[in-house]
């Protein structure tokens, strides 16, 4: 049985590809009326294409660079006007860069800062008045830096559990109306972890290969997740199956991140 049995109408930004992808993916194979976007356009059309050649339902591709304040209300109100409301909202932008504390200088600060935390707080908003209409759901991509912060990931460890925090504060504030929750990727298969270890083996001067090696022997599971994998978890939350779950963070990293 479909999780969205009614279509709940939902938003996925930055899903054209990686984890916001597989999450619309997800959501329409489950039922829901899906609006994605991207900051390209064509990107975004090539990706609900592909969903529902896959899925058979219609998607909404839409364009919108969430870094943008009017951006984040204009994406919010087309969907909400092509889909008939809004009953879910996926929250999710690309990774700020990778580095250490000084590579980086106050754009950089600023760019993430608004990438990362002001995305979330505007497509948030812009959606509120629409998800207390439909009793909907908010679902943030964070990281698992969020419980461990990540080598080279300075911009990443600070903001992700800042968006972290606003959800948390969120869930309590916005009860019994609107559901709010985080999910947390570790090492899923991603350009994003193609690029990350990439990155980590110029500095270390190994291949990238050795570094992907490594990394799967640091995971319990002894593997890298699959984006698929990811996706079914994201529309989980986003349903009325996960109705008693709300202020959650919940880890999808094979077992990764340890500590309580």
């Amino acid at each position: 049985m479909n999780l969205f049995p009614d279509s709940t109408p939902a938003l996925v930004t930055a899903a054209s590809s990686g984890l916001g992808y597989a999450t619309a993916l997800e959501l329409a194979r489950e039922g829901a009326r899906v609006a994605l976007c991207s900051r390209d356009l064509e990107r975004a059309q090539a990706a609900a294409r592909r969903i529902e050649a896959e899925t058979g339902r219609p998607v909404l591709a839409l364009q919108a660079d969430v870094r943008e304040a009017a951006a984040c209300r204009d994406v919010v109100q087309q969907a909400a006007d092509v889909l008939g409301g809004l009953g879910v909202l996926v929250c999710n932008a690309g990774g700020p860069p990778p580095g250490g504390f000084e590579k980086f200088d106050d754009g950089a600060w600023e760019s993430a800062f608004q990438l990362t935390l002001m995305s979330t707080v505007r497509l948030t908003r812009a959606a509120l008045p629409h998800l207390r209409q439909h009793g909907g759901r908010v679902l943030t991509i964070v990281s698992s830096s969020v419980r461990r912060p990540l080598p080279n990931l300075t911009l990443s460890n600070v903001f992700r559990p800042a968006v972290h925090g606003l959800m948390k504060s969120l869930s309590i504030e916005l009860a019994p109306q609107v559901a709010v929750n985080c999910i947390a990727p570790g090492r899923v298969l991603t350009e994003r972890i193609q690029e990350l270890d990439e990155a980590r083996a110029v500095r270390e001067g190994r291949s990238w290969q050795e570094v992907r090696t490594q990394t799967e022997q640091e995971v319990p599971l002894g593997r890298l997740g699959e984006p698929a994998e990811f996706g079914r978890v994201a529309a989980f939350l986003c349903s009325s199956a996960a109705s008693y779950v709300t202020g959650s963070t919940l880890l999808v990293d094979g077992g990764a991140v340890t500590n309580l």
